[in-house]
């Protein structure tokens, strides 16, 4: 099976049917038999003779083992046909006779198995790990390309291949995608929300993905999102064999960039204090690493954990501190002193967290959450310096929570919680979990409940508690009404305590959903957030009433004032490092351009939407549904409805029946377009009796109603259409919402022709 699917299948094809020899390279893993048997299936499918063939290391040093494989598979009627000398030497190759002296005859051999494979033509010998195939063979094979046979080798390097083949063209099969490694994910029946966390670990290798999926299969119940991926011992004992075979020299350069942020050349020669490039090209070659522009890359992160995992501490100490005095950046400086000692030194302490506020000022909210994390760890523990510590804690719970970094939240937040006796503190930093779990909230109730309980008697933190139980009773429980309470909730105690910056937030969740639930109040409400200060710095632009306001333009379809709204908001989000506000404007601006009719504009949004998800591992089902929009407007509905897919099961795993109805509105509106009105019925009843479940009152937030009627329409099932338009209708003009009364129209026209 060709696991990266068939374009790959097809440009070898292509390529081999045009020179009559393809050689394919490539790291272990990545897929080279597999294309192999791809292209022998699609020989045989035509007809052809197919050879497959596979050399091992002992067969190099038997002479005409690999001949002797392929004479294997001929008719002995062709070979009973062969005059007697070159018969001879065919029954000395199989064995059947004691070989002459000298051995078979190496000419009687090369012009049998030219006879035999001309009378089978067309042909196509299929040779795996080419590169172990004894010298004989290999001379007995240079006389195939002349006899209409075709040649498909597979070897890790292309210097590997044996002569004959030298000047054939190369084909390396790419990486997955992450998108390929959801199919993939999807295909063995897991969740397709980890392909962006496979696909980091693994860097695409369809083996390694496997074997991640086949680990994840294992286990009693799928993971969490917030959960550690299994790595299972056979890819660790993979990616230990392919650093081994690069030897020592390479390994500490590569130890270096992989404890390095972001390690360039000239990075790695100033901290060497030597030229490296002998051993980055050794580590390319081996498919380790690549360079991007100035910087340099693994392939898969497995291979930068693995060098790190299997090095002594001694070991990374020295390369941190020989990249201590080679960075350019003061930041980065620290760091790497703090992590070349385990030394408590309040004076180091102290640096670490003022480059912490310096990564936090240049909106590296990650990089701001480690560093507070160690300055933390290094704070003396005298009673004197009781409260740094914790106040450094607190700082990197929050910075990790904006970053949607779950792993340093957690740590962080279990410092706190060691550490501090007081409820703010202890409720800063459980909020920190559930605001870097992003979409994920379902299976955090122990987490909300212990934050709830800690918050109790304090109208400030029990606010803030029931804000992010708003945010989960709509996304994951489905419950508008529900999570409408709880911001009305949230927006009275923070009134009540004289905090404005969690008063202005419940009031514009509360307005968000007074639009989903129809209430003619919600302008008002917005209204009541836009005309209140925020305080201090804004948590979450994506939670403020000033986007909010761009959300309610562009679905009352003021698009170009939606437009610019986001593009102002575009870099304030670049800066604040917080990813989830960076994928969410994002997002928008690619709903936004698709609807304006500018699609290459939003298709490029919806890439750089998948890119930062992947990257940040973040919930992939609100980015698939942008990127399926985009696809169904100005790109390939083949891509849309793979998007689509999978952005429906992601949701679904993760509970979140907001997007789980978008991306089933896209996979009925795709199937409508192309002529499945059947398929999109179904689809579209799904959705809506998903709105329907979640009280969804306003048509205006999700255009279904009018796609369905069409497709009723278009399906014979008339009657079901009209009585859906004139439902809507009332509601659409009730709440004034044209653009649904417009697609409506067109429905009932379809309708009528």
């Amino acid at each position: 099976m060709d696991r990266g699917g068939s374009p790959r299948i097809a440009r070898a094809e292509a390529e081999l049917d045009r020179e009559g020899a393809l050689v394919v390279t490539g790291p272990p893993g990545i897929g080279k038999s597999a294309l192999l048997d791809a292209l022998a299936e699609r020989a045989a499918d035509r007809g052809g003779t197919v050879h497959r063939l596979r050399s091992q290391l002992p067969d190099r040093g038997v002479p005409f083992a690999l001949v002797a494989d392929l004479l294997l598979g001929v008719e002995r009627r062709h070979l009973e046909r062969l005059p007697a000398p070159q018969r001879d030497a065919v029954e000395q190759v199989l064995r059947h006779e004691a070989p002459s002296d000298g051995g078979p005859d190496p000419l009687g051999v090369r012009l049998a198995l030219g006879a035999v494979l001309k009378a089978a033509a067309p042909a196509l010998i299929v040779l795996d790990d080419v590169h172990w195939a004894d010298p004989a063979s290999a001379a007995a094979l240079a006389c195939v390309q002349a006899l209409s046979t075709a040649v498909v080798a597979a070897c890790p390097d292309p210097g590997g291949a044996p002569e004959f083949l030298y000047g054939s063209p190369q084909f390396t099969p790419p990486p997955l995608a992450v998108d390929e490694v959801a199919a993939l994910l999807t295909g063995e029946g897991l969740p397709a929300r980890l392909a962006g966390r496979v696909h980091r670990c693994g860097g695409g290798n369809p083996r390694i993905t496997l074997d991640i999926a086949r680990a994840v299969a294992a286990l009693p119940r799928p993971p969490h999102p917030l959960d550690e991926l299994p790595v299972p011992e056979r890819v660790h004992a993979m990616a230990r064999r392919r650093l081994d075979d690069v030897g020592p020299p390479v390994r500490r350069v590569l130890l270096t960039a992989a404890l390095a942020d972001r390690p360039t050349h000239a990075l790695l020669r100033r901290s060497a204090g030597r030229d490296v490039e002998e051993e980055l090209r050794a580590a390319a070659r081996a498919g380790l690493v690549t360079t991007e522009g100035n910087e340099l890359r693994f392939t898969a992160e497995v291979f930068a954990s693995q060098l790190t995992d299997d090095s002594s501490w001694a070991e990374r100490a020295a390369a941190h501190r020989s990249l201590a005095g080679a960075v350019t950046d003061p930041v980065g400086a620290t760091r790497h002193r703090a992590l070349a000692t385990d030394d408590i030194d309040a004076r180091l302490a102290d640096e670490l967290e003022a480059a912490a506020t310096t990564a936090r000022t240049r909106g590296d909210r990650g990089r701001a959450a480690e560093l507070a994390l160690l300055a933390a760890r290094r704070t003396p523990a005298a009673l004197n310096q009781q409260a740094a510590v914790v106040r450094r804690f607190v700082t990197a719970a929050d910075d990790a929570g904006r970053a949607g970094r779950v792993d340093l939240a957690r740590r962080a937040a279990a410092e706190v919680l060691d550490h501090s006796t007081d409820a703010g503190e202890r409720v800063r930093a459980l909020l920190a979990i559930l605001d870097a779990a992003g979409q994920a909230l379902d299976d955090l109730d122990e987490v909300f409940a212990r934050a709830a309980d800690e918050a109790a008697g304090d109208p400030a933190l029990l606010a803030a508690v029931q804000l992010r139980l708003a945010w989960k009773a709509n996304l994951c429980d489905g419950d508008p009404l529900r999570a409408r309470g709880a911001a009305a909730r949230a927006a009275v105690l923070a009134g009540r305590a004289g905090d404005a910056k969690t008063s202005v937030l419940a009031l514009t969740m509360q307005a968000r959903l007074e639009r989903i639930l129809g209430d003619p109040h919600a302008e008002a409400t917005l209204e009541r957030a836009l005309g209140a200060a925020i305080p201090g710095e804004p948590v979450g632009v994506r939670n403020q009433p000033r986007y909010l306001r761009i959300r309610h333009d562009l679905f009352d379809d003021r698009l170009e004032r939606a437009r610019d709204g986001l593009l102002a908001l575009l870099p304030v989000v670049e800066r604040s490092g917080e990813t989830e506000d960076l994928v969410e404007v994002l997002r928008s601006l690619a709903e936004t351009e698709t609807r304006a009719g500018r699609c290459a504009a939003a298709l490029r949004y919806a890439d750089w939407v998948l890119r930062i998800t992947a990257e940040a591992g973040i919930s992939p089902g609100p980015s698939w549904y942008s990127a399926a929009f985009a696809e169904a407007a100005g790109g390939s509905f083949e891509r849309a409805l793979a998007f689509a897919g999978r952005g429906a099961r992601a949701s679904e795993e993760e509970h979140d029946q907001v997007f789980l109805s978008r991306n089933l509105h896209v996979l009925g509106l795709v199937q409508l377009v192309t002529g499945s009105a059947a398929d999109a019925v179904e689809q579209l009843l799904r959705v809506r009796a998903a709105e329907t479940a979640q009280q969804v009152a306003d048509p205006s937030l999700l255009r279904w109603p009018g796609d369905l009627a069409e497709a009723l329409a278009v399906s014979g099932r008339g009657v079901e259409a009209e009585q859906l338009i004139e439902q809507y209708a009332g509601v659409a003009r009730e709440l004034g919402r044209d653009s649904t009364l417009g697609a409506l129209d067109r429905a009932r026209g379809v309708g009528l022709t």
